[in-house]
């Protein structure tokens, strides 16, 4: 089974709002093993959503609606679901009456135009909302299923769970999804495309995505069967082919982050690492100690955006400086085995560049090691923040490539 996911509200077509309940839908279904295979948010127009909801119909099994149920004449995804069905309403009085009773609980008594909120679609099973006023529907015509469901999160997960999980497992056939997310250092998307593309191409099933950032790259594998072991078969199968071309340049075969990749190496060989910046600025420390339980391996940062400070904080002799001025690799290494020395860390990587300006990109990066201390000229491009966060990447990088129980 197929799936589309359609929100419904025109305040989610603004830069204020985001659609949430898509991404839980989608794990939800997908635990199930259902595809989404379309997402949209459509405003509060009545036409667009009746020939959205068509669309979906035509193209999938199964459809589900967030939002738009509520009373005011806004709320339109009940008039536009009957009139892509081609079905009509009924006032269903059970329904007022539960909406009563919710009101009564606090206090209040519901308006007029509450009661357009038990307007069920003829054929309709209401689907109860123990948390708001509004009932989902759900509604099954040959092979083709349409749900309606409240657009605030706290009352559509409880009626997800309670609701449409039950029913959708009572009639799907055993199917299972199965995903492998890859992540990839420093490699050009196109580069690695090249690479990786006469080999995926040939799979309808496990399917490949592709998705880039700068020094970032993801692959994400899915793939379906009527268990999870064959799922895990079909992963392993396409997955080896990558492993073999891409080699060591993936850091990741399940989604973790770089920095905590890293962090879990340096975990399980009992290491540590220092960092000492200039040009990103706190960026590299604050990106190792995002993870979790960082603190275990990392030992402290230095930010020595200055001379004097580079000076001061670790020890780089001022002569060096002069010499060969602040980027340079003689003053990266100098950094790096300062911050070493001042921590006693394992490793120590150090990083100084120009970041914006004539000479934008020029970064030089140092790592220290208990054996030796390297460093390294890079040529990064782009703005301000890319330079740094490419930066930040290779340093990691080098770090993940170096780290070894033999201190190397």
């Amino acid at each position: 089974m197929n799936a589309e996911i359609i929100a419904v509200g025109s305040e989610m077509l603004t830069p204020d709002k985001i659609d949430t309940n898509s991404l839980y839908l989608t794990q939800e279904l997908n635990t199930l093993g259902i595809e989404v295979v379309a997402k949209s948010i459509i405003g509060d127009d009545r036409a667009k959503l009746t020939a959205a909801i068509a669309a979906a119909l035509a193209s999938s099994e199964l459809v589900i609606l967030t939002g738009g149920l509520g009373p005011t004449e806004d709320d339109v995804t009940r008039d536009a679901a009957a009139a892509a069905l081609g079905v009509g309403q009924h006032y269903d009085e059970s329904v007022w009456h539960r909406i009563e009773e919710r009101f009564k609980k606090f206090n209040r008594t519901p308006s007029a135009n509450n009661r357009r909120q038990a307007d069920i679609l003829n054929g309709a099973e209401v689907l109860p909302n123990p948390n708001g006023t509004a009932p989902g529907q759900w509604f099954s015509r040959s092979g083709k299923i349409l749900v309606m469901l409240p657009g605030p999160p706290r009352e559509l997960k409880p009626m997800v769970a309670s609701e449409i999980v039950p029913k959708l497992s009572q009639i799907l056939p055993p199917m299972a999804i199965r995903a492998r997310w890859y992540r990839v250092a420093l490699m050009g998307e196109s580069d690695l495309d090249s690479l990786i593309a006469p080999v995926y191409t040939k799979y309808a099933n496990p399917v490949t995505t592709i998705l880039a950032a700068a020094g970032d790259i993801d692959i994400h594998l899915r793939a379906r069967s009527v268990n999870a072991e064959e799922a895990e078969t079909l992963l392993e199968e396409l997955g080896s082919h990558i492993e073999s071309l891409i080699g060591d340049r993936i850091y990741s075969n399940n989604g973790d982050s770089l920095s905590k990749t890293v962090g879990d190496m340096l975990r399980a060989h009992g290491q540590t690492v220092a960092v000492a910046e200039s040009c990103t600025g706190g960026l590299l420390g604050a990106t190792i100690t995002e993870v979790s339980g960082s603190s275990k391996y990392f030992a402290g940062g230095f930010l020595t955006y200055t001379n004097e400070m580079k000076t001061a904080l670790l020890d780089v002799p001022p002569a060096l400086i002069e010499k060969h001025t602040e980027v340079s690799e003689e003053v990266s290494i100098a950094m790096a085995s300062g911050a070493r020395a001042k921590t006693n860390a394992t490793y120590a990587l150090s990083v100084t560049g120009y970041a914006d300006g004539d000479r934008a990109g020029l970064v030089y990066i140092g790592l220290a090691t208990p054996k030796h201390t390297h460093a390294r000229r890079l040529s990064l491009f782009g703005d301000r923040q890319r330079v740094r966060g490419l930066a930040v990447i290779n340093c990691l990088d080098w770090l993940r490539r170096s780290i070894a129980p033999e201190l190397r």
